[in-house]
């Protein structure tokens, strides 16, 4: 019988679609420091990174103290979105996903787990409001390691679970996501519906909707027979 797999998930732009949050947050942010608004998908194509990468790369020519000030608005804003809205509104699943993630949790021989760059308050809070408690076997956030793409989130998810790179596969929407699986020696499938464009994402496999993941991940690193 084949070892044990481990399909390791990004979050926003792969399983729940939070453009809309993100978006009106990043807004109050440049607004609440009198910083012209970028573009929108200038903005949004950073999700995935660490907010303290993605501040310095939208505002270089800040000093620390506004920077400071920015990252600080920022957390507001999101915490201020959530609490008024819930979870479940500001960041609701992607169709299918939820559907994928059970029948993966279903399977004895598969582990699941979350590589994603939301802090741990924010990922705790995004599992309650969606009832995916005892969903993940292995949860990394940005808490605790560095951003992406650097692979100490899938490595670290590795270690926990016990399962080689050989028969791991990370699902993501933005090259940083493909970036971290070939750094962590993993396979690297991408999604259509997310943050960065299908052709920027170099990734082993793309999905058109979720319900494919499952074979593509048999195809990928192997069945459990």
């Amino acid at each position: 019988m084949p070892d044990r797999r481990l399909v390791i998930f990004d979050v926003d732009g792969t399983l729940v679609d939070s453009r809309a949050h993100l978006w009106a947050t990043f807004q109050a942010m440049f607004e609440g420091i009198g910083h012209p608004l970028p573009p929108q998908e200038r903005v949004i194509s950073l999700t995935g990174l660490s907010l303290e990468k993605i501040i310095p790369i939208l505002l270089p020519e800040a000093d620390a103290e506004t920077q400071t000030t920015a990252l600080a608005l920022y957390r507001g804003a999101y915490r201020e979105g959530r609490l008024r809205l819930g979870d479940a509104v500001t960041s609701p699943f992607y169709a299918g996903a939820r559907e994928v993630l059970e029948r993966l949790r279903s399977d004895p021989g598969t582990a699941l787990a979350l590589a994603t760059g939301k802090s741990r308050r924010g990922i705790d809070g995004l599992i309650e409001a969606h009832g995916l408690e005892g969903m993940f076997d292995s949860i990394q956030c940005a808490d605790d390691h560095p951003s992406k793409p650097d692979p100490s989130m899938i490595l670290a998810a590795l270690a926990e679970t016990g399962v080689a790179p050989a028969r791991a596969a990370m699902v993501g929407d933005t090259s940083f996501d493909m970036e971290m699986a070939r750094a962590a020696s993993v396979r690297g499938v991408g999604v259509c519906w997310g943050f960065h464009p299908v052709e920027r994402l170099a990734a082993d496999a793309i999905l058109r909707h979720f319900d494919e993941l499952p074979n593509v991940i048999d195809q990928l690193i192997g069945p459990n027979l």
